[in-house]
């Protein structure tokens, strides 16, 4: 049985959300030509905004594919959106590690059917300071070289000022971004897709973690160098690592002494 899906729905929400979006910014779109139109093809693109995914997808679906996303679990709770992102062939994936993996089965099998998957190797909206890129994860490179799945790496710049995203060590760029959504003045989505990333030497390997991590290393070089272009600025030469980062402050925060515990046992 292949990737399940109503073209009807797919259909519909072209008709609706095309019209809505060309009205809501204005497009800076480069490299189409670099989407493959047919086959399974992986999109992986950096991630600024909880409104960059409608950005993406009105570029993928001008580029003549339907995106497919692996979407949160809980956004398949609300019985419209659910209706609605099943109908169109949207992938859940649950906080479960056992639920994680069969969401990149689906992911496989979704490519194998020939569709257009597009994947946030991030993980989540980027929590370095000025918006680069973050460390991927490693989901991208496997479900690529498993299932011999071009994988088109793509930069977005522009939603982080429709709709901020602020979370953890994040403050926006410079500090000069306020969370919310500001659809006045017309931002401008800028977009641009660069050509495959060439994972041969990677072929055949075993999917061990170095394989993986340097894999994703060339993936993640490839968005940071695109969008290094769209920014017209040099990226960072050490990628944030929002993990390390996690785990220098917690163990700083465990090396505090505790002032109550000190006084306690100094009386």
């Amino acid at each position: 049985m292949g990737h399940a899906y109503s073209p009807g729905w797919r259909k519909l929400t072209i008709v609706i959300l095309r019209p809505l979006l060309f009205g809501l910014s204005k497009r800076d779109w480069r490299g189409r030509g670099n989407v493959p139109r047919e086959g399974g093809v992986i999109i992986a693109a950096n991630h600024i905004s909880e409104a960059d995914p409608l950005a993406l997808a009105h570029f993928v679906s001008a580029s003549g594919r339907y995106p497919v996303y692996l979407a949160k679990s809980t956004l398949f709770d609300v019985r419209f959106i659910r209706s609605v992102l099943r109908g169109t062939g949207q992938i859940p994936v649950h906080r479960d590690q056992e639920d994680a993996s069969l969401a990149l089965k689906d992911a496989e099998k979704a490519l194998l059917d020939g569709e257009c998957l597009v994947v946030y190797p991030e993980g989540s909206c980027t929590r370095d300071p000025e918006l680069w890129p973050m460390t991927g994860q490693t989901g991208v490179a496997r479900l690529a070289l498993k299932t011999g799945a071009k994988v088109v790496p793509v930069a977005n710049w522009g939603a982080h000022e429709l709709m901020p995203y602020k979370k953890g060590e994040q403050t926006g760029l410079a500090g000069g971004l306020k969370k919310g959504f500001h659809p006045f003045p017309r931002k401008t989505m800028k977009v641009v897709a660069g050509p495959p990333v060439d994972l041969s030497a990677y072929e055949g390997r075993p999917l061990g973690r170095e394989t993986l991590r340097a894999a994703t290393d060339e993936i993640m070089a490839a968005i940071t160098g695109l969008l290094a272009g769209l920014r017209g600025q040099e990226p960072p030469k050490d990628r944030y690592d929002h993990h390390r980062v996690l785990e220098e402050r917690r163990r700083a925060a465990a090396a505090v002494p505790d002032p109550a515990k000190s006084k306690a046992d100094g009386s």
